[in-house]
């Protein structure tokens, strides 16, 4: 039992050394981030942490794949340290600080997955609740304790779970919260397709858990008769961030005809294509 525990941990050190995340296993602050990951038992998703001091903790709630981490803080030779210590992991843009002394968050509405502070500061409750997407965390330490506070997912929202809606195959959402667009929620790439005329580089979109999956040919747009690229992409649908992204080995041929996907896609089982 202590050989395979040991031979476990040796793997998931090379793991973390092979992706250049050193910081995700080790020093007391890599070890109090994941503590904390595993508290609000979040898995994904924009992580903010608010008066981030010297970037230590804010490097280590991003160490693992599918967070993106931005740090606040009103003191810019604490924003200046945590800039070093996270360029200093390889970790800068996956993880960054930016100087933010205001008593307002600079997010949108509904896009946050978890909220970390030992200090709101200026910042109230009320102003954290509004940045956090449904289900997403708050986890705010106060009078020595730590809190964890779920934002509520209203029973408004809907779910898409098969290429047209469910099982039904009937194209038609229960969603009542969904309405005309009056802004952009998040933006995320390929910029470009890679051809009108010709199979689309999106096949399929649906959605679960506040989680978007698609499949996507990534192959270079400069032809179209260049070999493609086809994922299968996972990305947090309130905030776009990527949480994985897997190769598939093949697909549809990407050079038939103005179609998105198989012709019969609503009916495809696994492993059918």
């Amino acid at each position: 039992m202590k050989a395979n525990q040991d031979n476990k941990r040796w793997l998931m050190a090379v793991a973390v050394i092979a992706s250049g995340l050193i910081v995700a296993r080790g020093s007391a602050g890599a070890e109090r981030g994941w503590r904390i990951l595993d508290a609000a038992g979040v898995k994904g998703g924009l992580v903010v942490h608010l008066n981030c001091g010297d970037g230590k903790l804010t490097a280590a709630l991003g160490a693992d794949e599918g967070f993106l981490v931005h740090g606040l803080d009103g003191d810019p030779e604490n924003i200046a340290r945590a800039r070093r210590h996270i360029r200093s992991l390889g970790l800068y843009g996956k993880v960054s600080v930016e100087r933010w002394d205001v008593p307002y968050l600079p997010y949108a509405d509904n896009i946050v997955k978890l909220v970390v502070a030992e200090d709101l500061g200026q910042v109230s409750m009320d102003e954290v609740m509004r940045v956090l997407a449904p289900g997403g965390v708050a986890y705010i330490r106060k009078a020595g304790k730590w809190t964890r506070t779920v934002k509520p997912r209203p029973a408004q929202i809907d779910e898409w779970t098969h290429f047209l809606y469910d099982s039904t195959n009937n194209a038609v959402s229960n969603d009542s919260l969904v309405g005309p667009p009056d802004q952009l929620q998040w933006v995320a790439g390929p910029s470009w397709a890679r051809s009108h005329d010709h199979l689309a580089s999106v096949s399929a979109v649906v959605c679960s858990a506040g989680r978007i999956f698609y499949i996507v040919d990534e192959g270079p747009i400069a032809a179209v008769v260049l070999r493609p690229k086809w994922y299968l992409v996972a990305r947090d649908a309130f905030s776009g961030v990527l949480l994985w992204k897997r190769p598939i080995a093949a697909w549809q041929w990407h050079l038939r005809g103005f179609r998105s996907g198989p012709s019969a896609l609503w009916r495809l089982e696994a492993g059918s294509t």
